[in-house]
């Protein structure tokens, strides 16, 4: 915790939160839409932080996965943050900081368990490829939540109306973007016992980043990622 917060504070002008770039409201002012190659990025990034924090022991959880607990470097890279501080807030005060995000079976926020945590990072994924805010999706889609909502859209094989209309400029990487939406479909299963560890999400997002540099989409994600990674980058502070 202690090395990942020292970062964050270190750098804590440069960063941007990711909701300020998926927000509706923002679009059109001047900033730059999120392509493929940016967005897969970001999702493995901040799958890496949280499977680090898994890593630490059984019991260790983020808590409050969010869109606006991700936050951006000018290089879009993603860092996690936020770590810990839902543990330390009373039950009255957390509902509103996680709604939409909340895994079915907790009823304590205080109480987050490592397959909760990766219920609310398949919501943050589908917050990705959708562009739509859990909380957008509660309140307009008539009252159902975003990973109901993307189930029923698939389920009809609709699956190209889920996408942000900005990422479907982006025919020749189709394939990864399926792959990315069933990993998100899988983490948000109703069961704990259905979903997938962190370390295996990673996993899984490395092998779509791969397949997209194959395929010609931009350059080797990977590559770009692992230099940027403090654990794998000595001048990086830790």
């Amino acid at each position: 915790m202690k090395g990942l917060d020292y970062s964050l504070l270190q750098n804590a002008t440069k960063f941007l939160t990711l909701l300020s770039f998926l927000s509706s409201g923002n679009r059109g002012s001047g900033r730059t839409p999120l392509n493929w190659e940016t967005r897969s990025a970001i999702a493995l990034g901040a799958a890496r932080g949280i499977t680090y924090i898994h890593s630490q022991s059984p019991a260790s959880s983020h808590g409050n996965i969010k869109s606006s607990n991700v936050l951006l470097t000018t290089s879009y890279e993603a860092r996690v943050s936020d770590f810990g501080l839902a543990h330390l807030a009373t039950p009255s005060a957390t509902p509103n900081r996680v709604a939409g995000y909340r895994a079915p079976e907790v009823t304590d926020p205080r109480k987050v368990s490592q397959k909760a945590d990766v219920y609310s990072f398949g919501v943050f994924i589908l917050e990705l490829l959708t562009g739509k805010a859990p909380a957008h999706a509660l309140l307009n889609e008539e009252g159902v939540d975003l990973p109901r909502w993307v189930q029923s859209v698939v389920r009809e094989e609709w699956a190209a109306e889920v996408f942000d209309l900005e990422l479907l400029r982006y025919q020749n990487v189709e394939e990864e973007m399926v792959q990315l939406l069933q990993l998100a479909i899988d983490c948000t299963a109703q069961y704990p016992d259905s979903r997938p560890s962190m370390s295996e999400v990673t996993n899984r997002i490395e092998e779509i980043c791969r397949s997209a540099s194959a395929s010609g989409q931009g350059q080797d994600l990977l590559t770009d990622i692992t230099s940027s990674d403090p654990e794998n980058n000595p001048s990086k502070p830790n």
